[in-house]
């Protein structure tokens, strides 16, 4: 184990030796996204036609003739009605779960999925998992140029550990350095600031060598894109890109940020060192839209979200409504967070 943790920071190290600045690393990943995002459409060079046979409330029996390679679900839902294009979530294509924003490969089934199903499992999932992305986008990019920041891998956590998460390397000369309340609020605010936006998550499935491309500066990213495209039967990984930031994520994300109703920054726990230098696990606490919960229920679920989430409440529990969910977490940024 302990070579294992030497290579490690003999690989931090070379990396950190060559490493751009961070605003130019997230271009070159944005870079990358776009020139394989063009190639995968240049593969369907003339329009061909797909039957998609829409299931749902009042839609079954809908047929609709669509673009092979282009549209996408949230496309069928804007030959429905606003409501399905407002509210829909995420799709599932002859029963796979399938990102909104996803083209649509073949002829299928498709049914669009919401907040408000009978069971919002898969749904609530996601949503969580969106926060976590949300919320690394947001420690990314809240140091502005001065210090690096390196995502760990995702923590998938259950909705009803009451809080999503999202674990982190600061830059070493952060690592005497306590987040406040203010650090926190600045972190909140940054977060709000691309809810706002209303931007969506473009997914784009790749195969390594093009993940590893992107993330080239990115010294935990390598290990962890070999592993989820050993997972995958298909050998591939899926990256996704909101508004110019480019993400790894480990299963299907909502269409938009814009889904998110109420989110606060909740903790920055130390979590102690680790192989890539001192680990830290930042959480959250969000609501989506259609699911607000009155100010006196958001207090107590924000004090349980101030809780550490423990490795043993991840992977664990099964998601639950989120409004029935009472929640946990922590948190914390100020000074060093660029406003």
């Amino acid at each position: 184990h302990s070579n294992h943790t030497t290579h490690h920071i003999r690989c931090a190290s070379a990396a950190a030796a060559v490493r751009p600045p961070p605003a130019e690393m997230l271009s070159q990943r944005n870079a990358v996204f776009s020139r394989e995002q063009a190639r995968q459409r240049a593969l369907y060079p003339r329009i061909e036609k797909i039957e998609v046979s829409m299931h749902g409330p009042g839609l079954d029996g809908t047929l609709l003739i669509m673009n092979k390679g282009m549209s996408t679900p949230l496309s069928c839902a804007r030959h429905l009605t606003e409501y399905h294009v407002n509210n829909s979530v995420l799709a599932l294509v002859d029963g796979e779960l399938w990102p909104l924003h996803r083209p649509l490969t073949h002829s299928c089934s498709l049914s669009l999925l919401t907040f408000k199903d009978n069971d919002p499992t898969v749904v609530n999932e996601a949503y969580w998992r969106s926060c976590a992305a949300l919320l690394g986008q947001v420690l990314e990019t809240a140091f502005k140029d001065k210090f690096n920041v390196d995502l760990l891998s995702t923590v998938e956590v259950p909705v009803t550990s009451g809080a999503f998460c999202c674990d982190v390397v600061l830059d070493p000369q952060l690592d005497s350095w306590t987040p406040s309340e203010e650090s926190l609020r600045s972190l909140t605010k940054g977060a709000q600031q691309l809810i706002l936006k209303d931007l969506a998550w473009e997914p784009l499935e790749v195969v390594p060598s093009v993940a590893l491309e992107v993330f080239s500066h990115h010294r935990c990213k390598q290990e962890e894109i070999e592993q989820k495209a050993a997972e995958n039967p298909k050998g591939t990984v899926m990256l996704y890109r909101c508004g110019d930031h480019v993400l790894l994520s480990g299963g299907p994300l909502v269409a938009r940020t814009g889904l998110c109703l109420q989110y606060e920054v909740t903790a920055l726990h130390s979590l102690g060192q680790g192989p890539w230098g001192l680990h830290r696990r930042a959480q959250g606490l969000s609501l989506p839209l259609q699911l607000q919960a009155h100010h006196t229920v958001w207090r107590k679920l924000r004090q349980r979200a101030e809780k550490l989430v423990r490795a043993t409440d991840t992977h664990t529990l099964p998601a639950h409504t989120l409004a029935r969910q009472q929640q946990h977490q922590s948190c914390g940024a100020e000074a060093k967070l660029a406003e």
